[in-house]
């Protein structure tokens, strides 16, 4: 039995500009961060009179053939790794999907990885990253970018850079422990107890690439901003809200359904409350917000909305792993 553990991510600022649409002509950049909410897919051979595949994840599929498997990223995936007959797969996860904290792409990592473990492979971050990306862009053609698959092989605090060469350059951010602990205790994720399919958002928000320059490139000059605020100790970490809110309101252009009623009155009410900003995570319309506000009010935002699912976070810095088999 092979089990893999990969990390959800958060990602503050850039959104939008790691669409290779953009980037392959125009750069582009994000700064966010793996975190330790994780999703898990274990592998299994099926008893000895079993055939076909066995699939589990919110529901379970039982199929004689790859081409019968109804899951989209398990298709694809099987498909492009051949794998042979006779494999239960297990899907479990920390968060629902559909949350905007990159479960999708987690997901094909974490597969990928599971796959290749059970083969005696070790495979290295970057091919995961890229692999994945190949996978969902250009198998299963969903509207993604490149930014979740990066988080979820590489984990960390990262400062993504996506080259119009095709590079794709991740640094890692060298940040004091305090400072790390700060980022964390500064930032509250807020379900909004709404769910999306985010390639339905993210294909309007490409489509609209040619008439969104302007606020694309604000998008990713607020990225090295955000970074050099990061850096500098001096700076209260709660105060990147303010960037972040002016990045939100710049996402907001990009594509019709971004946001909603509810989204906008649950920012309201959290920005009356004390954040000094926040945004939407993921492509939009649904899923989690997460805000900046100074670490001494931060519980008096979670009583404000407590009828919501308030979710602490800290940083994983391992990215997609295969994990110990006691465990």
């Amino acid at each position: 039995m092979v089990t893999s553990r990969t990390p959800f991510r958060i990602s503050l600022f850039g959104g939008g500009t790691d669409y290779p649409a953009w980037w392959r002509t125009h750069g582009g950049a994000v700064l966010g961060m793996a975190i330790n909410k994780y999703c898990y897919i274990r592998l299994a051979s099926l008893p000895a009179a079993a055939d076909g595949y066995r699939i589990a994840y919110s529901r379970e599929e039982h199929v004689r053939s790859i081409d019968a498997i109804q899951h989209p990223a398990v298709r694809a995936v099987y498909a492009e790794e051949a794998v042979g007959a006779g494999l239960d797969m297990v899907h479990m996860s920390d968060l629902p999907a559909r949350s905007g904290l990159g479960s999708s792409s987690a997901f094909v990592v974490g597969l990928l990885n599971a796959l290749r473990a059970r083969t005696g492979q070790r495979v290295d971050q970057h091919w995961l990253a890229r692999e994945a990306i190949r996978i969902e862009q250009d198998v299963i053609r969903e509207n993604v970018g490149c930014q979740d698959q990066v988080w979820a092989a590489h984990g960390g605090l990262n400062h993504i850079r996506f080259q119009p060469s095709g590079a794709i350059e991740v640094t890692k951010l060298s940040l004091a422990q305090a400072r790390r602990e700060e980022l964390c205790a500064s930032i509250l994720m807020v379900s909004t107890g709404l769910s999306r399919i985010a390639s339905d958002i993210a294909g309007r928000q490409i489509e609209n690439i040619a008439q969104r320059t302007a606020q694309l490139h604000e998008i990713s000059r607020l990225v090295d901003e955000a970074a050099a605020w990061l850096a500098d100790e001096r700076r209260p970490v709660h105060c990147l809200g303010e960037l972040l809110h002016h990045s939100w309101m710049l996402k907001r252009q990009l594509a019709t359904g971004i946001s909603n009623p509810v989204i906008d009155a649950i920012y309201d009410e959290a920005m009356a409350a004390g954040a000094s900003g926040g945004k939407l995570l993921g492509a939009g319309n649904g899923g989690f917000l997460a805000f900046f506000i100074e670490p001494g009010r931060r519980q008096d935002l979670v009583r404000r909305l407590s009828r919501l699912k308030c979710v602490d976070i800290g940083i994983d810095d391992t990215g997609s792993i295969i994990l110990p088999e006691d465990r």
